[in-house]
């Protein structure tokens, strides 16, 4: 019943992995408390399993799938933030999260997890300032001239903040195959980043 739990985590491991460098560039303090508090602990220790999940399998998306995804993780969140990456969830846990994959539109919690992967894909390519998909790889460039000229930072954060993105560099996200999922990503940006992305509007 692990896997069933796992690939939610890992999807949310993507999405703040992406966030805590997206939001650095908004306020120029990438070790500051939002890199932090941005990956939930569960969220980071799923990270390391990562390399044994199989890869994305892209989809087109739909605004009706955006908008399903966003109103069930409302709701799917207080549940997945109560489970434990070792613990093996129960199975109202996972009865639980079928139900609200269900009621709002999927066919099933594997198939929100789909969505929920293709969206952080895309959301890993936008240039938080501007709001517009430049790719991952210009994301990252981006943030690492943006650590290596932050004069607050200690040397010590910034050597952390630079080996992270220079490791994510050499391990980019497969390009998006749907380039029509950037479209509908766009449209409705900041409600997904506000939902997957970690708090990023103070």
């Amino acid at each position: 019943m692990r896997e069933i739990v796992r690939p939610v985590l890992a999807a949310l491991s993507v999405a703040c992995l992406a966030t805590s460098f997206t939001v650095a560039s908004n306020n120029g303090a990438f070790a500051q408390s939002k890199q932090q508090t941005a990956p939930p602990p569960a969220a980071q220790a799923a990270a390391p399993a990562q390399d044994q999940i199989p890869p994305i399998k892209q989809i087109a998306l739909t605004d009706k799938q955006i908008d399903g995804a966003i109103a069930a993780a409302k709701e799917m969140d207080p549940i997945t933030a109560k489970l434990s990456p070792d613990a093996k969830p129960d199975a109202k846990v996972v009865a639980q999260l079928e139900a609200i994959a269900k009621k709002n539109g999927f066919a099933s919690y594997d198939e929100y997890n789909s969505v929920v992967d293709n969206i952080s894909l895309v959301l890993g390519g936008f240039d938080p300032q501007t709001k517009k998909y430049v790719g991952p790889e210009a994301v990252v460039k981006a943030q690492i001239a943006q650590v290596q000229a932050d004069k607050k930072m200690s040397a010590k954060d910034k050597k952390d903040a630079l080996a992270d993105l220079n490791e994510a560099l050499k391990s980019p996200p497969p390009a998006v195959e749907n380039k029509g999922n950037i479209d509908i990503v766009t449209k409705s940006y900041d409600k997904l980043m506000e939902e997957f992305g970690g708090s990023d509007d103070n």
